[in-house]
């Protein structure tokens, strides 16, 4: 699935009473659930042996609740300050390719849907669009090292 389906996904999720949702395509898993603070996206390929019938499943009551996470104090960001984070997993690229200049430098002035980066999750190549104009501030990923899902990539200027 690509990055904006599944964030449409997380949406309605968030926006409905439901608690869990899980959609199968082209043979991919994605599974949203969420609890009163948090929203929480799995993806997974299918398995490729299915469970035994006989496998006893354990209900959300049985299982141990989960370990608070630690507090992180993270500087605090201007009221006019964009970040844009990574939407998935992967491999974060600055240009289309290794002897191509990088989509965008700090102090350039972008647009709405403007292509920043790309990120390569399991050899798909995924273009990541700005959503806001502005002017770019910070680039904190660095080119060809992996990123994780919800790490903030740039900081935008808004204008």
């Amino acid at each position: 699935m690509r990055p904006k389906e599944i964030k449409k996904l997380i949406e309605l999720v968030e926006a409905s009473s439901i608690s869990e949702l899980e959609v199968t395509r082209f043979g991919k898993k994605v599974r949203i659930s969420k609890n009163s603070s948090t929203t929480t996206v799995t993806t997974s390929p299918p398995a490729a042996n299915p469970l035994p019938a006989a496998t006893p499943v354990q209900t959300e009551a049985q299982q141990a609740p989960p370990a608070p996470a630690p507090a992180k104090t993270e500087p605090a960001i201007a009221d006019n300050i964009y970040e844009v984070k990574s939407p998935m997993v992967g491999t974060f690229y600055r240009a289309p390719a290794p002897d191509a200049d990088p989509y965008v430098e700090v102090g350039d002035t972008v647009s709405q849907n403007q292509v920043l980066c790309i990120i390569e999750a399991m050899k798909l190549m995924n273009e990541i669009e700005c959503e806001i104009r502005g002017k770019v501030v910070e680039i904190l990923a660095e080119n060809g090292k992996p990123v994780e899902y919800d790490q903030v990539l740039f900081r935008i200027e808004k204008i």
